[in-house]
């Protein structure tokens, strides 16, 4: 019993992070009907960013300022150079000006610090701790526990404040926003900085368990089965589906691996995705939407 108990722990702290990753799709789709392909660019600009700032011999906080204002900076750049010339054209222009800003990113990536995986080395040491007989990675207990107190903060932020309930109220009417007086563009770009900020932890996590290399920018592919499941524009749902992603994964692995052979990790979350569409095709708590014609 607690070696399940010790495989399904292992399993949510990680899914914690797949649920990080996750928001940050599910923050900009509700708020400006843009799926943003370059989610993982931007953890991998961000880990990028943080590696080169710490080898110039920065502090770690002032490292941690400067990569935030560069996040800061391609939230401007993106809504007001990229998007807002596509403002009111078809959907699917905009998700294509996505794919381009997620290349553009790499592009960039490889010119200023090469395609060799940097490590990132925070002091955060990588040892077990025995909880009751069950054995935790202190690594993935205190990424854990800063993506869970990032989701706290961002909870309270969008429920007790005034930009926060500003910002959802662009996400659920666009027009009936506009019409009270709440600008549009500005409500974008303070979405795009909270992903940022969201990408900066997702980047830092994964950057220092794997390294920072260019391959980061696939855990995007790891959160669209936490948005499916979720529902594409519901926050409470990332975070349940990343749980039950990361669990479930973890889970699958360990158990069922040695029947099916290695890799169930890999496409298992996406079984689950499958079978959630089937019965569910907008999520868990996604938002029904019907069209009559």
């Amino acid at each position: 019993m607690s070696f399940f108990l010790e495989v399904l722990i292992t399993g949510l702290l990680v899914g914690i992070m797949y649920a990080l990753v996750a928001l940050g799709f599910a923050l900009i789709f509700k708020a400006s009907d843009v799926f943003n392909m370059a989610q993982g660019d931007m953890s991998l600009l961000a880990g990028l960013a943080l590696v080169g700032f710490l080898q110039i011999k920065m502090p770690l906080w002032l490292a941690l300022i400067c990569t935030l204002a560069v996040m800061v900076i391609l939230a401007y750049v993106t809504v007001f150079v990229i998007l807002r010339p596509l403002v009111a054209r078809p959907p699917l222009m905009l998700f294509m000006a996505t794919f381009g800003l997620a290349y553009l990113i790499q592009g960039v990536g490889q010119s200023i610090w090469g395609t060799d995986a940097k490590g990132l080395e925070l002091g955060i040491p990588d040892k077990s701790f025995d909880l009751g007989g069950i054995f935790v990675s202190s690594f993935d207990l205190t990424f854990a526990a800063i993506a869970a107190l990032l989701l706290i903060l961002l909870v309270w932020f969008f429920q007790k404040t005034r930009t926060g309930r500003a910002l959802r109220a662009v996400s659920d009417d666009h027009e009936a926003a506009l019409s009270v007086g709440i600008p549009l563009l500005r409500a974008w770009v303070v979405t795009w900085i909270i992903a940022g900020i969201v990408a900066i932890v997702a980047g830092v996590a994964w950057g220092t368990r794997l390294g920072v290399q260019f391959s980061l920018s696939y855990i995007a592919l790891k959160a669209l089965p936490v948005l499916i499941i979720g529902g594409i524009d519901s926050i409470p749902g990332a975070i349940i589906a990343g749980l039950i992603v990361g669990a479930g994964e973890n889970l699958a692995e360990v158990f069922m691996g040695p029947y099916v052979g290695g890799g169930i990790q890999t496409f298992f979350p996406y079984l689950i995705a499958l079978v959630v569409l089937y019965f569910k095709p907008y999520g868990l708590f996604g938002k029904e939407i019907i069209e009559r014609v």
